[in-house]
């Protein structure tokens, strides 16, 4: 066990490995490594998915299964780029796996808001969808719709939104580019 755990132990119960040092270390089977990964980034995942989704029961899932993720499958981060951001597509992806027996987005997040409150994007997107830009989003096809949600609401590269998507980069570039076309005409 030594070598697994040295990042934690030589520094008084603090690892301070990198993020990236740690994902290769959860290759390794270090459960320690993926205990403090966890401990580090669960708190900001769990805040950003229920932002997205007001269903605490689902986003503990989102959040678990993004972990579980890791641990099966720590090769999937290539090294390339920051470890959240990649954090961050698996837990979208989780969540709209769980959201995904039901039809729109919109629709489903409303669906589960269990308290008043909204989340922030749905506090906009209400504020919006009676407006010129919110008629002339809902006038997008759901292709679009989805690829200017993941990459402008969600924040997403057009990699990471193709990977959540499940379609090419340069589909998500070019839905993108019709739906910048259509919102413009949509406006005028």
């Amino acid at each position: 066990m030594g070598e697994q755990h040295t990042g934690w132990e030589a520094h008084g119960g603090v690892d301070h490995r990198s993020d990236a040092e740690l994902v290769a270390a959860v290759g390794e089977s270090d459960r320690g490594a993926l205990h403090e990964l966890f401990a580090r980034h669960e708190p900001w995942l769990a805040v950003r998915l229920s932002r997205r989704c007001a269903d605490p029961a689902i986003v503990d899932t989102a959040v678990q299964d993004t972990f579980l993720a890791v641990w099966r499958r720590p090769s999937a981060w290539r090294g390339e780029g920051e470890v959240a951001a990649w954090l961050w597509g698996i837990a979208v992806r989780s969540l709209l796996q769980q959201l995904r027996p039901r039809a729109n987005v919109i629709e489903r997040l409303r669906g589960l808001r269990s308290a008043p409150t909204a989340s922030a994007e749905e506090e906009v997107l209400a504020r919006v969808e009676h407006t010129d830009v919110g008629l002339a989003f809902s006038r997008l096809s759901p292709e679009l719709q989805a690829v200017v949600q993941a990459t402008v609401l969600d924040g997403l590269t057009t990699h990471e939104a193709a990977a959540l998507l499940g379609i090419p980069s340069g589909t998500v570039k070019s839905r993108m580019n019709r739906a910048r076309t259509q919102l413009r005409e949509g406006l005028l």
